[in-house]
């Protein structure tokens, strides 16, 4: 990981000058990065920004490890501000609330650093310095070489039906080592614009990860082109591509990316591998385990553990009957839940779920590399693919989805309820306080009387600001 110098070291602060293809921002103060910098970015140019705060604070956090004090623990500790941090959660909040400044400058440090790579970058392309791809793809190294022929459809035809009403979105994934993510990567840039799709795809020496929306047609055209290249067609079917009504109205933008893992676990793939992942188990096979393990007159005293995998406010709307479902706000926090209750999976058989299966493609690895369970199972194709067989089976409530959908409804159960009078409820809306976004779960009553904010602070701030609901974006990821 590269190292990054703060701004006033060894720099010119005269003109401090970054450069992207849309970017020109100049600041010879950098006092304060925090409001000289996000004053002058404009909303394209804000996600820049954003990615920069998060390398940043990563860097930051990075700084701090150490190794842990017994022998028996192999996991990093942390050590800041003479305090030992022996879980991420606590360290990551304490340099929230502590380190404010230092992120502040080491983010603007960030963004000249991203200036000078996307530079650097872009000349690197023009002299087409990339390594090639295996054989049967050096001969056609352009992008467009593997893009579908719509010349038989008219404009009106690829994207009539676009809505969520006439639309679909696909959810996917693939684990395969790809040995140039970064050609993979302009390649689905270049073929979700053909195809005037939106979402999000995220790609990675380990694989690729994909959620888009647009026409039907559309859509079936990108399954197809997916299932003929030759990087994907052994690893692939039909079936690995989940489908839901919306299109791409479900999407802001496209965005496509290179990353280190295709699902942030935040253990780098080199250790906990996607090759050594729990027995898969399908559908059919996974509502049979469920209903034994729900016929059992003591679950509390049972030898199998039903988990969740997603984060706490998916679970809040929807899960399995008699499921575990860690108080996790996001994926990467997974592997330290698992660590502080070893106890709990020791000697246990799990079934685990998430949305589409992606994460249980890590996250059982990870459980199953703790050496304490008895065997590790998952649901392959996910809650996604089980509620496609059994809408009325044994997973009440909605399906949490990141989009501007939220949800996806199966069923009519509701199983959770409104933040403020506990009446049932169980549509998410952004809180509405600017730049909070978290999700509140808020009935038309009470939306009525002005609690649309996540938190007592929030619903002061509101107050005080005099702002109006917005729902302009979307913060969890």
């Amino acid at each position: 990981m590269p190292s990054f110098t703060s701004p006033d070291q060894g720099d010119d602060l005269e003109a401090c000058v970054l450069r992207f293809a849309d970017l020109d921002l100049k600041d010879t103060r950098l006092i304060n990065p925090s409001s000289s910098l996000k004053a002058e970015l404009d909303a394209s140019t804000k996600k820049k920004y954003s990615f920069a705060k998060k390398k940043a604070f990563a860097l930051f956090v990075k700084t701090k490890e150490v190794p842990a004090h017994t022998l028996e623990c192999k996991e990093k500790w942390w050590k800041c501000c003479q305090q030992l941090f022996r879980d991420r959660i606590s360290i990551h909040k304490h340099v929230a609330t502590q380190h404010a400044d230092e992120i502040c400058h080491q983010t603007a440090s960030v963004l000249k650093q991203l200036a000078v790579t996307l530079n650097t970058s872009k000349t690197l392309r023009s002299e087409d310095s990339r390594k090639p791809l295996k054989e049967y793809l050096t001969c056609n190294r352009e992008v467009s070489a593997w893009l579908p022929d719509i010349s038989c459809f008219s404009p009106d035809e690829l994207i009539s039906g676009q809505d969520s009403d006439g639309g679909e979105v696909l959810l996917y994934y693939c684990y395969r080592d790809l040995e140039d993510p970064h050609w993979v990567c302009a390649w689905q840039t270049a073929l979700c614009q053909h195809l005037s799709l939106t979402g999000k795809v995220r790609i990675a020496t380990e694989g690729i990860n994909g959620t888009v929306g647009g026409s039907k047609l559309a859509t079936r055209l990108y399954v197809e082109v997916m299932l003929s290249c030759p990087l994907f067609k052994d690893y692939m079917c039909k079936d690995d591509f989940k489908t839901s009504k919306g299109g791409a109205c479900c999407f802001p933008e496209l965005r496509v990316g290179v990353f280190e893992e295709i699902v942030p676990m935040g253990i780098s793939p080199n250790k906990i591998s996607y090759k050594k992942p729990g027995i898969h188990l399908s559908p059919g096979e996974f509502h049979k385990e469920v209903e034994k393990f729900l016929s059992q007159a003591n679950e509390e005293q049972s030898d199998i553990i039903l988990l969740d995998c997603r984060n706490f406010y998916e679970s809040k709307i929807g899960r399995f009957q008699g499921c575990l479902a860690p108080d996790i706000r996001k994926f990467s926090y997974f592997p330290s839940y698992v660590d502080k209750n070893l106890e709990l999976f020791r000697e246990k058989k799990v079934l685990m779920y998430c949305t589409g299966g992606i994460r249980c493609e890590r996250g059982s690895a990870y459980l199953k590399a703790k050496g304490v369970c008895k065997e590790v199972f998952q649901l392959k194709g996910g809650i996604h693919k089980y509620l496609e067989e059994f809408p009325d089976g044994f997973y009440k409530g909605k399906l949490f989805v990141f989009d501007e959908r939220y949800a996806l409804s199966y069923n009519s159960d509701i199983v959770s309820e409104c933040s403020y009078c506990g009446a049932p409820w169980d549509q998410y809306k952004l809180c509405s306080t600017p730049q909070c976004r978290q999700l509140i779960l808020t009935c038309p009553a009470c939306q009525r009387q002005g609690f649309t904010a996540c938190c007592v602070t929030c619903q002061d701030k509101g107050r005080r600001l005099g702002s109006s609901p917005t729902q302009s974006s979307f913060k969890e990821e």
